[in-house]
């Protein structure tokens, strides 16, 4: 009788050890939202928020008229979307993007694969070699692209002299529609580090003894390659195929640079350098159609998320995860 009335009695109050540890772990709780807090501000602000502007601009005949307040700013509904579907410009600067990350997106990731199977076997000089390999990647993309136009000139350029040397006559590639393109993903491809250092770590992460069963088996080095190296990397290879599509579709500065810059009225520059994001900034920033320029950076969003989607699909056939799961 004791026990069952003590049972049925109401609690005490909690202990002190108790009541520390619940102030401890709400004051842990408040220090990680401080924590958290910059990125929330920054992403509402510097994300968010944009986008949402953007879209409501993009339904709005927002320009420079409506900036220097001489005119408001009123709806055109769908106007400047039909307008995306009518412009030549449009199909011409997305036909260059698509072909240009096409061409960028594998001569990457295979030149980026080769030179990270190479240091993975050559020691301890791979510290060496892997630091000029990457200082491609943190060169200023403006001067990357003033190097383009000082290599790649068709009568003095070093490369075509290079070229002159071996007996081969070099085209002119920053005037010839058909070799613009080509030279800015040889330059794109020669600031392959950051992707090498990725494809490098996850060669690292291969297990050795895995190697050693498909030689014990006779496994050629092709074999070697094919079914062991490439399958445990393919989440290296799959990232990497996301960001450098993603990339290619957003290139802008070393074209616009090279092409649309200083100096350059953009009347003479090429239609075959004319990327997709470089007519969106033209629209917005040198003929302040900000609402026309919108909707097109609403087209490409939805442009890259489908890619994305896509990718991401495909991905589930081959892409292995050492847990066992594709």
């Amino acid at each position: 009788m004791a026990s069952v009335a003590t049972s049925g009695t109401a609690p005490g109050p909690p202990s002190r050890a108790r009541r520390w540890f619940s102030g401890f772990r709400e004051r842990e709780t408040w220090t990680a939202y401080a924590f958290l807090a910059p990125w929330f501000l920054g992403f509402i602000f510097l994300t968010a928020g944009p986008m949402i502007a953007s879209a409501y601009l993009s339904f709005t005949n927002y320009g420079i008229e409506q900036i220097a307040g001489f005119s408001p700013t009123e709806s055109v509904g769908t106007e400047h979307y039909r307008q995306l579907f009518n412009d030549d410009k449009i199909r011409l600067a997305l036909k260059n993007t698509f072909v240009f990350t096409l061409m960028m997106v594998p001569a990457t990731m295979v030149v980026a694969l080769v030179l990270a199977m190479i240091l993975s076997r050559i020691g301890r000089a791979a510290g060496i070699f892997r630091t000029i390999f990457y200082i491609p990647q943190i060169t200023p993309p403006v001067a990357a692209a003033v190097l383009l136009l000082v290599l790649f000139n068709g009568q003095v350029g070093l490369v075509n002299r290079a070229l002159e040397l071996v007996g081969i006559q070099g085209p002119f590639w920053t005037t010839d529609p058909s070799w613009i393109k080509p030279s800015l993903v040889i330059l794109s491809v020669w600031s392959v580090g950051g992707t090498m250092v990725i494809y490098l770590a996850a060669l690292h992460g291969v297990p050795q003894q895995l190697y050693e069963a498909a030689a014990i088996d006779g496994a050629s080095a092709w074999r070697r390659f094919r079914d062991v190296t490439i399958p445990m990397i393919s989440p290296a290879l799959f990232f990497t195929f996301i960001i450098l599509t993603l990339a290619g579709l957003n290139s802008f500065t070393e074209a616009y640079t090279a092409y649309f810059g200083a100096g350059s009225t953009g009347a003479d520059s090429p239609d075959a350098a004319l990327f997709y994001a470089i007519y969106l900034f033209r629209q917005a920033f040198e003929f302040f159609n900000l609402g026309f320029a919108s909707a097109m950076a609403w087209l490409l969003f939805l442009i890259s998320i489908t890619i994305t989607l896509i990718q991401v699909t495909v991905s589930r056939r081959f892409v292995f995860y050492q847990g066992g799961q594709k």
